[in-house]
């Protein structure tokens, strides 16, 4: 029998569920970060992801006050082409040598919006994620938030012509509650 406490908000306007009050952790083994962007000229989709290291989110009242910390791994960016995924990781793009993480810092939530600043490499700016579901279970509680990344904003300007220069993130992300002893292990 199932007896997970599970709410969710859709796209249609509805309130978020707020999680429970406290510290969770990221789950990077049920969390993602994918993206889409053209090539050639924009001529022809691209399809990756990145790996995430993990992070922490704290719960607080009124939300607003919340805070949220998450790293990327640089490294584990993919596409599934060597050539391009190796010419990414270069010190022409990412740098992933000297900027192995990608992080992102939020110091304001709310059940629609994260806001924040995304340092890529030496460059930090803002960055505003679209909340478009939350559910929380338990003592865990998975958002999707999408996002377009300029990524000249962010000194990634290697190929300006032939790599998209926009990317449409979003990110799927499972927190599991923080306890005296480390995280809590939700459904496991």
């Amino acid at each position: 029998m199932d007896t997970t406490d599970t709410t969710e908000t859709t796209d249609g306007g509805d309130l978020a569920p707020v999680p429970r009050l406290g510290r969770y952790t990221i789950d990077p083994g049920r969390s993602s970060l994918t993206f889409r962007t053209r090539h050639l000229l924009g001529l022809l989709p691209v399809r990756g992801s990145f790996a995430i290291r993990g992070g922490t989110v704290d719960v607080a009242e009124p939300l607003a006050e919340s805070r949220v910390r998450a790293e990327i791994d640089a490294a584990g960016f993919r596409t599934g082409n060597p050539l391009r995924d190796d010419a990414v990781r270069s010190a022409r793009f990412l740098d992933t040598a000297r900027h192995p993480v990608i992080t992102f810092v939020s110091g304001h939530v709310d059940p629609a919006v994260l806001s924040g600043q995304l340092t890529v490499g030496a460059v930090t700016g803002p960055l505003r994620l679209s909340v478009v579901r939350v559910r929380t279970s338990g003592d865990a509680f998975t958002v999707r938030a999408t996002t377009t990344v300029d990524r000249t904003e962010f000194g990634v300007t290697g190929s300006r012509l032939m790599t998209g220069r926009l990317l449409e993130l979003t990110l799927d992300v499972t927190c599991v509650r923080a306890g005296p002893n480390g995280p809590a292990r939700a459904g496991g």
